[in-house]
């Protein structure tokens, strides 16, 4: 099936035509009030996003509530085939969207948004696939009765996004939605909204008016409005942990299911047998450098053997120095911007907490941009920081930018202990040649998503969420479909 182009090539079009507009029951409906959204990398202001009120919120609620009972009732494998045919026409226009989410969040178009595109055009075609595994099953409960399980949608989903990684979380939250027959609002990151909406105007063509609706405002107004709304049957989540938490309560105050995806503190734990070169790789991957950082999963806590330790930070530092940090859109880049002077600012806040503390070393990597068009207070150079104590604020506290705290171990116990020392257990991973070492680390590691001598993100097919203050339930995998979007339902007959 071929798609023919929905929206024009030029981005900046793109983003105006959908100035101050939410996306309900199939259509662009008007809200009275806007708010800006800039170009990280430039200071420039790109559009005005919708900033809805309560009522402009709820409308979305109605519309999806409208349309739940006849999407409910479409047989799974029509859903499914209609949400992956939305998966190759996204997949079609990935590059205007791409150019899209790179002028609203300032991350590389080369290293990162591109592959953003993929990943969630990716997601859209996996979950279509699985729509034939929403089945129940029979219970031998009685030889003279029928006794089986079925599995049934929840009603309205509400989708709250974050501005990291936008269209790969959307796509989480509203593929395995929609292929379960629940109909979906979600709400845009007011930080970089404009993507989100390109992609679900895209996706709306394959899909019954008002199946997915998407809203932008803040959280007061927005988003507290959407998931107080009494009919809102779950709320799934992925943000900081200070939002979570009043979510969470949310949900507990009307008693409906709660999925959250939270912060993390990933350790990275290099054995004295680790091949050298590959944790380098691993590291600058792990951190998510080319993301700035600005990763829940970032491998922001690296002990490394005593043994190698001086050879791997010349090494990362060497490999840092030559990434290039400029103009998000320029293929050349390697690195693009902070989200916004206030993220920036608290980035910055703990670096200098580290460099304030005796002992610590850090390290700056990389040149800044020189450009005059780009907003130089909003790049940031990949930091390496070194003997810091375990209870330093930047060991235990999530920092969301481009640091990296570095500790030396020696005793396999006690660096097992110091991964598992905090409040945070989303991913680790661990790097060496022994089988041994491998399988008594992973079993040992109180993390969700635990890597061996990889430190890949999120990949379909592979079940993903973390433990403790990181959150609540998995995605991205066949369960999360069915334990989070569908209730299961048990049937007894008896005709004696």
């Amino acid at each position: 099936m071929t798609h023919d182009p929905f929206l024009p090539a030029d981005p900046l079009a793109v983003i105006a035509s959908y100035a101050q507009v939410n996306l309900i029951g199939g259509v662009r409906v008007p809200v009275g009030t806007g708010m800006a959204v800039t170009n990280p990398a430039t200071g420039a202001r790109i559009g005005m996003a919708a900033a809805s009120n309560p009522g402009e919120t709820a409308a979305a609620v109605a519309a999806a509530k409208a349309a739940g009972p006849a999407w409910a009732a479409l047989p799974a494998r029509e859903r499914g085939r209609r949400v992956a045919a939305a998966g190759r026409a996204l997949a079609a226009e990935a590059e205007v969207v791409a150019r899209v989410l790179c002028l609203e969040t300032g991350k590389a178009i080369r290293t990162e948004c591109r592959g953003e595109l993929a990943v969630a055009a990716d997601l859209l075609e996996f979950y279509g696939g699985l729509a034939s595994e929403l089945k129940g099953e029979t219970v031998p409960f009685h030889p003279r009765s029928l006794t089986v399980t079925t599995r049934e949608p929840l009603g309205v989903v509400a989708a709250i996004l974050p501005w990291n990684v936008p269209l790969v979380l959307m796509m989480l939250k509203i593929a395995p939605a929609l292929v379960a027959g629940n109909t979906v609002v979600v709400k845009a990151a007011e930080e970089a909204p404009f993507a989100t909406f390109a992609a679900a105007e895209i996706l709306m063509q394959y899909l019954p008016d008002g199946v997915l609706n998407v809203v932008n405002g803040d959280g007061p107004d927005c988003g507290a409005a959407l998931t107080a709304h009494a009919d809102i049957a779950k709320i799934t989540f992925t943000g900081s942990e200070e939002v979570g938490e009043v979510v969470y309560k949310a949900g507990a105050g009307r008693i409906i299911p709660v999925s959250l995806e939270l912060g993390g503190k990933s350790p990275m734990i290099i054995c004295a047998d680790a091949d050298l070169d590959k944790t380098v790789t691993g590291a600058i991957n792990g951190m998510r450098f080319t993301r700035q950082g600005q990763s829940c999963t970032a491998a922001s806590r690296i002990y490394v053997h005593s043994s190698l330790l001086s050879a791997f930070v010349d090494k990362l530092a060497g490999k840092l120095e030559k990434l290039i940090i400029g103009d998000p859109m320029d293929e050349a880049t390697d690195i693009g911007t902070i989200i916004s002077a206030r993220q920036a600012g608290v980035i910055r806040s703990y670096v200098a907490r580290a460099a304030a503390t005796p002992q610590a070393i850090v390290l700056r990597c990389g040149t800044l941009p020189k450009d005059a068009d780009l907003s130089p207070d909003l790049f940031m150079q990949p930091t390496l920081i070194l003997g810091l104590p375990e209870d330093h604020p930047c060991v235990q506290e999530e920092i969301f930018g481009p640091v990296a705290v570095i500790q030396a171990w020696d005793n396999y116990e006690e660096v097992i202990a110091s991964a598992n020392a905090t409040r945070y257990g989303l991913a680790a991973t661990v790097w060496t040649d022994s089988l041994s070492t491998a399988l008594d680390a992973t079993a040992r590691l109180d993390a969700g998503y635990v890597q061996v001598n990889q430190n890949l993100t999120i990949q379909p097919n592979v079940s993903y969420g973390g433990f403790g203050r990181s959150g609540l339930g998995k995605e991205a995998s066949l369960e999360a479909m069915l334990d989070h979007f569908t209730r299961k339902k048990t049937i007894v007959m008896n005709f004696d």
